[in-house]
């Protein structure tokens, strides 16, 4: 091991300077030679080599295994370190090497080899000479290995340790991997080069007009005089402008061009100019070397304490991103980058955070081209220095104001600067996450403000140490509470407001969020946020049973660990979408509907562009089903509002309706088809009232000494005196129930249950759920209907009781009442139903309610009236620990049948809850993962008056807001019937 690893004052050893990351060409040269692919490998100085796929991590290729921690650093437990020491105990390598072959036109010119991404340092010798050393995961390092080059073969060799000095600024929330995860590669250059571009424009106040400028650095491999000139096109290919040739030998050059009339960028409208430059021989006008490159014109500044583009406040509709791919950890592919890009614009989100490093250098390109905000993020976080164990502590904090980091940590600023500085989708720079205060931050926020006046600078962490409050333009939290927010905001604040974190999406979260969006209008210095985070980060892996699962922290035998803690995404692992983008997409929208019976307002929030261009559609359902669709030629200006009449006439029929406007793609977009919705908004009213009616037909009531039976026309029922509950529902003379119907009172915990104690305080509500004691049952015959009701103890301390009245007609309709009178001292109840367990065969979902995807009482903004169809497997989300999911809210009617049509009907005039799934609450419960659930061995329906709700404001002690709490010192009671239905 070299003596330079664990110290934090050598980071670099022979590393080129690092410059923009724009393209160049040279007529009838390849200038590019990659050398991904397969690579020998030996791990640990093993005498037996193998092979290695570059990019790639070598943990999931079969070395070493990798490990989840979040804020504690992965040694902790096997070594006592201080901040720079590396573990002694195991530092894991491997050695890369190949065999590279230089082409032959590449002869007396230099050849750099480029290494995009290595984790987390990397010692470099081509034909086993030492060329050089690097740290910084994120970043590019480049060696010139010119002078080590032979004639014949030249064999390239990179030693990559795990950890080093370097790995202590790298405690960022995510796996710990190791190797060569992105691209590498050999270039070369003409004879003059453009080593680096920094693109400045000046706009005009009316930001029509434009000066552009141009910075470049020259590099000359011979002596000669260069002409030099910049031109400006359109996205049409057409020249817009074009600088004054520039005729010199000097390596530093500066080109201007003016252009008037020029469209702006943003992420509503990414209108990109491509800008050649051109450098040519003085003597023979030849052409040696163009640079391209896409540049869109925006301003972005702080105007009267609030952040705006181009003129206009912002309002960040964001999430945190890190790099991930289930099967490849952070070596993410051009595929997983594409469809990401895609997905976010199709759902509505402005922003983007690259937590917490700088990303894959093509991402700024998608960024630029879609049109995506973006904060880049310098690889820095030393969570586990100062705070322990949840609480902060200065005992040995970093870099703080520790002058042997200094350096560091401003290199690694000026790499992620000098790479990404022409990309106009990068709007802020961030200086890292959670590593505390001091003066080593300022000085690198100092270095971006001095460097480059068209963004700003942002740092959460001054919300913990004061002592630099200037290192960061806004004030920005993590995970604040509305209530701390508007405090803030309601006392004299000098900077904007964001959230670069919040609405932590972990498991069955997000729930709350509308009241995030609130904030938006109520407070212009309230600038949005970043929702924590975008993908879940698990690992695909083989189950004991030999079936693939996603497999988070701890399950590779990895210690120490967070576990789970690594899944927080609105998207699942292996990219398909959970349910929880159903309510940001809607909440995220730009355009707010708002129906009428007839007529609709629609508020135009977007910045830029004007809703003629989309589709604006109405419809109007009776009972759920449509009845009249139209059209209609909407236009309002952005950052405006409007009224528009619909073409619905007036509706006499007995039943609900509910008028439906959304709003949709007129032509096809880079990311979604034509007629894709972009949001939607529902008005809903009634004409006549629903009643219970009681048959006239026939029945026999049969009260025996241990169960009471009523028989009828193709209906058979039986109520337990023994079990407490009803015990057989038979239809056409078959059964449903698999076991007695009891009330519940209780949940699968999501992960916000858990991270805040909630089955530890509401306990009492799972005993009662478990093991209700009948005190008291009723039968009476009415002629029309028998009555039979139970009376529950529900072994509460203090005492609780309930009381489950059924009403049975002759037709077999059971009209099922539930009531509780409210008892004080208890803790609130998770659910208050009825839980039935049926046979699995009934697994087809039809409903009418809120949908498609599942919602809760504080996540139901994005979810719409209507008639769905699902699955009982369909409805189990995929969180990776199983939980509470798959509920409905406001449901009218639900049938659940088999594959022929035949099962129960169940309703309510006043709405009820339910979910439907293929397993019951104590199974979910009982799973950590999705592979311990058992064969599915019935269909495990709830029916509930309502569920609290889910939370989100995070994951680790927030409680659900008090509003979507059930109270248990509240009366409840809630009816609903059931029936038989049959297609």
């Amino acid at each position: 091991m070299n003596n330079f690893i664990n110290n934090p004052e050598i980071f670099s050893i022979n590393k080129l300077e690092p410059h923009s990351d724009h393209k160049y060409f040279c007529e009838n040269k390849v200038l590019k030679k990659s050398l991904n692919g397969i690579w020998d490998f030996s791990y640990c100085d093993s005498p037996i080599w193998s092979t290695i796929i570059v990019p790639g991590h070598m943990e999931l290729q079969g070395y070493g295994v990798p490990q989840y921690v979040n804020t504690m650093y992965p040694w902790d437990g096997h070594e006592n370190l201080s901040p720079g020491e590396i573990p002694q105990d195991y530092n894991p390598y491997g050695t890369y090497r190949k065999q590279i072959n230089i082409p032959k036109d590449w002869q007396n010119s230099p050849v750099i080899i480029s290494f995009q991404g290595v984790e987390s340092c990397f010692e470099l010798y081509c034909n086993d000479k030492f060329v050089g050393y690097s740290e910084d995961s994120f970043t590019p390092s480049e060696f010139n290995i010119t002078p080590f080059l032979s004639e014949k073969e030249n064999t390239i060799s990179v030693k990559v340790y795990k950890w080093c000095s370097g790995s202590w600024l790298e405690d960022q929330d995510f796996w710990r991997f190791s190797g060569i995860f992105r691209d590498v590669y050999l270039y070369t250059t003409p004879s003059v080069h453009v080593q680096d571009t920094f693109l400045k424009s000046d706009l005009s106040d009316n930001l029509k007009n434009v000066t552009l400028r141009n910075e470049l650095i020259l590099n000359y491999l011979r002596e000669c005089t260069v002409n030099i000139i910049m031109e400006l096109k359109d996205s049409n290919d057409n020249i817009v402008s074009i600088s004054e040739a520039i005729r010199t030998k000097d390596n530093k050059v500066y080109l201007e061009l003016k252009a008037e009339n020029i469209n702006l960028w943003s992420a509503e409208i990414p209108y990109l100019y491509t800008i050649n430059t051109y450098v040519k021989d003085d003597s023979s006008e030849e052409i040696i070397e163009m640079v391209s490159q896409k540049f869109g014109f925006r301003k972005f500044e702080l105007v009267n304490g609030i952040m705006t583009i181009n003129g206009k406040r912002i309002i960040f509709k964001g999430v945190n991103r890190h790099e991930f791919n289930c099967y490849r950890g952070r070596a993410v592919t051009d595929e997983d980058m594409l469809w990401d890009i895609k997905f976010l614009k199709a759902n509505n989100f402005n922003s983007v955070r690259t937590s917490h490093y700088p990303n894959n250098s093509k991402w700024y390109d998608l960024c630029d081209e879609y049109g995506i905000y973006v904060i880049d993020e310098v690889n820095l976080e030393t969570h586990g220095t100062w705070q322990i164990m949840g609480k902060p502590t200065n005992n040995k904090v970093i870099p703080d104001d520790k002058i042997e980091w200094l350096e560091n940590i401003l290199d690694r600023a000026k790499s992620m600067f000098e790479r990404d500085k022409n990309h106009p989708s990068i709007l802020i720079w961030s200086c890292g996450n959670e590593s505390y205060g001091g003066e080593n931050i300022f000085k690198m926020s100092q270095y971006f403000k001095n460097i480059d006046s068209s963004r700003l600078v942002h740092y959460e962490s001054i919300f913990w140490d004061r002592r630099f409050n200037d290192t960061s333009c806004m004030e920005s939290r993590m995970y604040a509470k509305v209530n701390e927010i508007e405090d803030y905001l309601q006392n004299n604040p000098q900077k904007p407001f964001i959230l670069c974190e919040y609405s932590h999406a972990m498991g069955n979260s997000n729930g709350g969020l509308h009241k995030y969006i609130d904030l938006e209008d109520k407070y212009p210095m309230y600038q949005g946020g970043f929702i924590w985070d975008y993908i879940d980060q698990a690992l695909m892996k083989t189950d004991e049973f030999g079936k693939d699962y996603l497999a988070y922290g701890g399950d590779f035998g990895d210690r120490p660990t967070d576990y789970n803690f690594c899944v927080n995404g609105l998207v699942y692992a292996d990219r398909k979408p959970s349910p929880k983008m159903q309510e940001v997409k809607y909440l995220f929208s730009n355009f707010k509907i708002i129906p009428e019976k007839n007529r609709v307002l629609i508020k135009n929030n977007n910045l830029f562009t004007n809703l003629s261009d989309f589709s604006v559609q109405y419809k109007l359902l009776y009972n759920g089903e449509i009845k009249i669709t139209g059209i209609i030629n909407a236009n309002v200006e952005p950052l405006s509002e409007k009224f528009f009449n619909l073409d619905i006439p007036e509706q006499v029929e007995n039943g609900e309706y509910t008028v439906e406007v959304s709003i949709h793609s007129k032509q096809p977009t880079k990311w979604a088809e034509i007629n894709h919705e972009i949001s939607f908004g529902q008005y809903t009213y009634k004409i006549g009232l629903d009643k219970f009616q009681y048959s006239d037909k026939p029945y026999t009531l049969i009260d025996g000494d241990f169960n009471i039976g009523i028989k009828g026309f193709n209906f058979h029922f039986i109520f337990s005196k023994v079990y407490g509950g009803l015990v057989s529902l038979k239809y056409n003379n078959t059964e449903f129930l698999k076991d007695t119907v009891l009330p519940n009172f209780w949940r699968a915990p999501t992960d916000n249950d858990r991270g805040n104690n909630m089955a530890q305080r509401y306990a009492q509500w799972k005993i009662a759920s478990l093991y209700p004691n009948v005190s008291n049952i009723e039968c009476n015959d009415y002629q029309k209907y028998v009555e039979i009701s139970y009376t529950y103890n529900l072994n509460t301390t203090p005492a609780s009781i309930c009381k489950i009245i059924y009403n049975i007609s002759g037709d077999g309709k059971i009209k099922i009442t539930m009531k509780y009178d409210g008892t004080k001292n208890l803790s609130n109840m998770p659910a208050f139903g009825m839980n039935y367990k049926i046979y699995k065969n009934f697994n087809i979902i039809n409903y009418y309610g809120l949908g498609p995807e599942e919602n809760y009482i504080d996540r139901l903004h994005g979810a719409r009236l209507g008639v769905f169809k699902t699955t009982t497997l369909e409805n189990l989300s995929q969180y990776v620990i199983p939980q509470e999911c798959g509920n409905r809210t406001q449901n009218r009617w639900l049938e659940i049948t088999n594959n022929f049509g035949f099962g129960i009907k169940i309703s309510s005039p006043n709405h009820f809850e339910f979910s439907a799934l293929p397993y019951t609450i104590s199974e979910l419960e009982n799973a950590k993962h999705h592979y311990e659930l058992p064969n599915s061995h019935c269909t495990s329906l709830n029916i509930n008056a309502k569920q609290m709700g889910i939370g989100g404001d995070d994951s680790w002690g927030a409680f659900t807001h008090d509003e979507y709490l059930m109270p248990s010192e509240s009366s409840m009671e809630f009816s609903y019937c059931v029936e038989y239905v049959t297609k």
